[in-house]
Formats: C-alpha cells, structure tokens, sequence
C-alpha cells in the first residue's frame, strides 16, 4: 500500500507534517499584517498595531505612505531634508502632493531652496484638523493650508482643481492619520 500525505501536509506519507500558509510570504499577507492559520488551508490576515486596512494591504500613516509610492516619495525627501515633521503627529491631514517627476523637473524648486522658503511651499500643501477625502473636497471652495494662506478648490467637467491650476490626479490614499491627493503641479502660496 502507498501512503500519501493529505492536502496541507507533507512528508513521505508515513510521516506528515502540517505545512502553514503563513510560513511562506507571510501567508499572501500584507508585510505590515500579522498572519494566523485558522484551519486547514485557511489563514487570517490583520494589520499591526499603527496600520489600518484589510491585512492583505496595509497602510501606516501619511508621511510612511509619501515614501512608499514613487509618485509622492520626492515630496517625502524634501520634508526628510528640511526636517519637516508636522504630518507625522496624530492629525488628522489632508495633502495635496506634486508628483515626484513635477518636484524633480521644475526649475523653480532650486531657487526655493536657495531662497530658505521651501518649507513654507511645502507646508502649503498640507491641511491640518481635516481628513478630507475627494468627495469631501467637492464641497468646499476654500481651505487654509499649514502655511497659513488659502487653497481655493474648484470643481468642474469632473474634476477637482487647486488655485485654478492643480488638478487632482490621484486622490484618497488614507493613512492613519490622513488622507493623500496627488497633484500634476505644485502650489505656490
């Protein structure tokens, strides 16, 4: 008689040893996700403490998630260089992010540095006290940045726009402590 392991096991057959999904990749879990074996072939995955989402994809807060997408991680290292920290507190925050190629080819970022004020264009671009999704946005014609001066926001042909010029493109990234649109310009105050 030839003996086989049953499905979940492994071994030679006389010998069999449960394999755990979790063992492997984490199980399909998220990386920030804790991953259990429930019962045979089944698995639960959750979040850790400090990230929100299902367990398969887990999100920490705003300014984790800046660095973890390459259409925001260059607004992340101005803020790392400029030793900004304002977005990393319990918020909640709204941003508004000019994705990374824009940050990276416009001329005039140089000279803001240059100048000691990118900081303050930074901070425009940041929301405190508010956790306003793009439906949320819709709604208002009106917010004041961290910086302190207004964003006016628009809303027309199906789209939000920021001080007439800045379309949203990306919006709804939530993270713990916020939510992230990304941006095709960036805002000057």
């Amino acid at each position: 008689a030839v003996c086989n392991c049953l499905k979940g096991y492994s071994g030679d057959g006389k010998t069999c040893t449960y394999i755990s999904l979790c063992s492997q990749n984490n199980g399909g879990c998220s990386e920030f996700a804790i991953c259990n074996d429930t019962e045979l072939a089944e698995r639960t995955c959750t979040c850790k403490p400090n990230y929100i989402g299902d367990g398969f994809k887990c999100r920490g807060n705003i300014f984790q998630e800046l660095l973890r997408n390459s259409n925001t991680s260059r607004f992340y290292f101005h803020l790392e260089a400029l030793s900004i920290r304002d977005i990393s507190g319990p918020g909640p925050f709204t941003l508004f992010v000019p994705r990374t190629d824009i940050l990276n080819s416009d001329p005039r970022v140089k000279d803001w540095i240059a100048k000691g004020v990118m900081a303050q264009v930074l901070r425009y671009h940041m929301v405190g006290c508010a956790n306003l999704l793009y439906k949320d946005l819709t709604a208002i014609t009106n917010i004041t940045s961290l910086q302190g001066d207004l964003i006016h926001i628009s809303y027309s042909q199906n789209s939000l726009v920021l001080n007439n010029k800045a379309e949203i493109i990306l919006s709804d990234a939530v993270g713990t402590n916020g939510v992230i649109h990304v941006i095709n310009q960036i805002l000057v105050p």
